[in-house]
């Protein structure tokens, strides 16, 4: 199987049910932002840290099955979704971790060690993720649990940076005003 088609040289793409639609759509737009997020959290892995590397590996099949729900605009699809368990299971490892580090008593730098930087510039991507996805579901039915998601996950990142970095020795920056 070729991976290139030349279907989408005239910025025209398919989406899952294969209605052709601009490259340009929130749709599209949406789902390959979610994509970068996707590929952001794969440059991460391994941070050195196995317990933040297998819930990066969850997170990334949850981001790739947002990616598929957001490509598919027939709501009632059976396709795979993300859902309320899912954002659960996101506020629970950053319970967990909240054990683990200091009270935030200010607004942070993005940075640290090399994990916590990238995690930190994941978290940026998901952010704009987030804000595709709520663009799209202002015109489109989209899955209200994975804008949910991605709200929640980016939260997730920013623990999973913080716990990282202190791991890792690296000493929280606050900015200066």
């Amino acid at each position: 199987m070729k991976i290139y088609t030349g279907r989408g040289d005239e910025g025209m793409t398919d989406l899952r049910n294969m209605e052709r639609v601009p490259k340009t759509s929130a749709r599209i737009e949406a789902y390959g932002t979610v994509d970068e997020a996707n590929a952001l959290v794969g440059v991460v892995r391994p941070s050195g840290h196995d317990d933040v590397d297998e819930r990066l590996r969850a997170v990334q099949n949850h981001l790739h099955v947002i990616q598929a729900d957001f490509a598919d605009p027939d709501d009632d699809s059976d396709a795979p979704r993300v859902d309320q368990e899912d954002v659960d299971q996101l506020e629970a490892w950053m319970d967990d971790y909240d054990e683990e580090l200091d009270p935030l008593r200010s607004f942070i730098l993005p940075g640290g060690s090399e994990a916590g930087a990238k995690l930190h510039h994941a978290r940026a991507v998901v952010r704009r993720a987030e804000r595709r996805a709520v663009d799209l579901a202002t015109d489109e039915p989209v899955n209200e649990h994975a804008i949910t998601y991605l709200n929640r996950l980016s939260d997730a990142l920013f623990v999973f940076a913080r716990v990282v970095n202190k791991r890792d020795g690296e000493t929280e920056e606050a900015p200066t005003y």
